[in-house]
């Protein structure tokens, strides 16, 4: 059995699970989420906990296994404390502003870069260089970062432009003068 596949998930106070057939409901503080399980792939919670479990050892049921339980502890960690990306802009003119629901990136373009925020996630501004997004799914949170990012990814030489405030931008010496 996989080590990923086999842990017991402890479901956190204020979190319930429900299991129905082939899907999963996972509701908390922060949100609702709903897992669809495969064929072959058993979902049990008894005493607070979460196990997972397969029908057979085929390669395709061992690679649902650890997957499915990851995602399982991935909506647990959600609507309990959510996830949160943070991102900073360097560069002359570089900034963030926040609207609503609406991100605007000034990155040098000759026209600002206005992208909308899906639906459950939030975004905080705490300064004009920072960013700070934040919600109850994982996928979606990591996924719209990275739009972000996308926007202007960081150059090696200056290190302008959106990224990750842990991430290192590995620098390049420029061209040496003879």
């Amino acid at each position: 059995m996989s080590r990923i596949g086999k842990r017991e998930l402890v479901i956190p106070e204020g979190v319930t699970v429900n299991v129905n057939d082939n899907n999963l409901k996972v509701s908390g503080k922060l949100g609702e989420m709903e897992l669809n399980i495969k064929p072959g792939i058993k979902v049990e919670t008894n005493d607070g906990k979460v196990l997972v479990k397969r029908s057979n050892d085929s390669k395709e049921q061992k690679q649902l296994h650890g997957t499915t339980n990851a995602n399982i502890a991935n909506m647990l960690t959600g609507v309990s404390t959510g996830f949160k990306k943070e991102l900073e802009i360097n560069g002359v003119g570089y900034k963030f502003a926040v609207q609503g629901n609406t991100l605007t990136i000034n990155a040098g373009y000759s026209h600002p870069v206005k992208l909308d925020a899906p639906a459950g996630i939030k975004l905080e501004c705490p300064s004009q260089t920072e960013l700070t997004i934040s919600g109850f799914n994982k996928q979606v949170v990591g996924q719209f970062a990275a739009q972000v990012r996308e926007v202007r990814e960081p150059e090696p030489y200056k290190g302008k432009g959106i990224k990750y405030k842990d991430e290192t931008i590995r620098r390049k010496e420029g061209k040496k003068a003879a």
